[in-house]
This record gives C-alpha cells, sequence and structure tokens, in this order.
C-alpha cells in the first residue's frame, strides 16, 4: 500500500470533498453511491471498468467470451479498488457473488458501482465493501457487457480516469485525480486536524456558536 493510500485511508469523505472545494477541485464527489454489504470506509487506486448493453458489445477477441469484471480483478492490486460504470439504464446486475468472491481473494479493497449490483448478500457474508447506485437480482447476461477496462469511465458527473485515488463511505465517494492526491490529502489532514480542534474545544465547555463561528466558516480559506 502506497503512503497516500495510507493517508487516504486515515480520512473520511467528507474531509476530502472539503478539500477538494478549498483547491478548486469542485464536482469530484458522487452522492448516492450506497454502502450495501459493509459499513466500513473503502480507499485506494482505481482500476476502471465500462459496461454497455449487450447489443453495444464490442466483438469478443478471443476463443473463450470473458465475464464482465473478470479482467479487472486480474488487472488489480491488493487494496486497490474496482469501479464499474454502468449508466445503461437496464435493471441488470454490474458485479455479482463469484466477481465479489474473485475480487476478495485478490486483496482487493472494495467495488464501487454506478448501477445495480446483485448477489449482495454474498458480498455481506464475504465481509467485502460494495458500494453502488442501486439492487437488483437481473443477470447481466444478455443485458449488459463489458466494453473496456482500465479506460476513462464516468461515474456521475465525474470524470475517472485509471490510476485515480478514490475514497468511499456512508457520506459518499470522493475521486482525486492522481496528479492532484498529494495537494489534496495535504489540504485534507489540515480540515481533518481543525476539527478534531474545535470538537475538542467543545468538550472544555467552550460554546458551540463560539467555536463555529470563530473556526469552521473560515476552515476552507
Amino acid at each position: 500500500m502506497n503512503d497516500f493510500v495510507q493517508r487516504l485511508n486515515r480520512l473520511d469523505c467528507c474531509a476530502i470533498s472539503d478539500a477538494l472545494d478549498k483547491l478548486g477541485l469542485r464536482d469530484r464527489v458522487v452522492s448516492g453511491l450506497e454502502q450495501r454489504s459493509t459499513a466500513r470506509r473503502i480507499a485506494g487506486r482505481v482500476v476502471t471498468c465500462r459496461l454497455v448493453s449487450a447489443d453495444q458489445a464490442p466483438p469478443p477477441t478471443g476463443a473463450a467470451p470473458r465475464h464482465l469484471g473478470t479482467t479487472a480483478i486480474e488487472l488489480a492490486q491488493p487494496g486497490e479498488v474496482i469501479v464499474v460504470e454502468q449508466r445503461t439504464g437496464l435493471d441488470a446486475g454490474s458485479w455479482g457473488g463469484i466477481l465479489t468472491l474473485g475480487a476478495k481473494v485478490r486483496g482487493i479493497a472494495g467495488v464501487i458501482a454506478d448501477g445495480p449490483v446483485r448477489d449482495v448478500d454474498e458480498a455481506r457474508a464475504y465481509d467485502f465493501p460494495i458500494y453502488c447506485r442501486a439492487l437488483t437480482a437481473r443477470t447481466a447476461r444478455g443485458r449488459v457487457a463489458e466494453a473496456e477496462t482500465n479506460q476513462r469511465i464516468t461515474i456521475g458527473e465525474v470524470t475517472v480516469e485509471p490510476g485515480d485515488y478514490v475514497i468511499a463511505d456512508a457520506s459518499g465517494v470522493a475521486f482525486i485525480p492522481a496528479a492532484d492526491v498529494e495537494r489534496v490529502l495535504d489540504a485534507a489532514e489540515l480540515i481533518a486536524g481543525r476539527e478534531a480542534s474545535m470538537a475538542k474545544a467543545l468538550l472544555t465547555g467552550r460554546p458551540i456558536a463560539e467555536v463555529m463561528g470563530a473556526d469552521y466558516e473560515h476552515m476552507l480559506r
């Protein structure tokens, strides 16, 4: 695990969101991708996968068809996060139980899917973090297929590149461009430190209006 990922794992999505705002890197946060299988935060570098409707799938390149998501699992390193775009509007699983087990065995940190995911009970049993737009029982077979892996994708309104960084928790999902990760982490750590000082001040009896007025409103300057 690289140093940036270690630092990211000590923060939360709100601190990263505030840091992105402070640095003018707005619109990098996606809401509505809910924790579905565990209550654990995940953070790491991104491996991407883009799905399309089955009738738009590229022709197979090998003798045997490859199931969607398997290439991403094989490419991902332990601690990385697989991020799936499934914006077809079809009610079809963009991830499922066998893929979850394969990712768990590989040491992948979790999966974030802008689309439906199925077999969530299996993910819960494996204690494997899944964040997604919706749940479904419907298979991908004959409905959606993989278009490409480790290429640019869109999650919510955010353009995500392979190798970017991501953090996800119950508040939301934030994507950090790889070129900006150090300065975002620096800013987020400063913000988190200030919030910890504010919490300490409240616990020592300072009035909340005084604490919030003096510190919070100016935190992103």
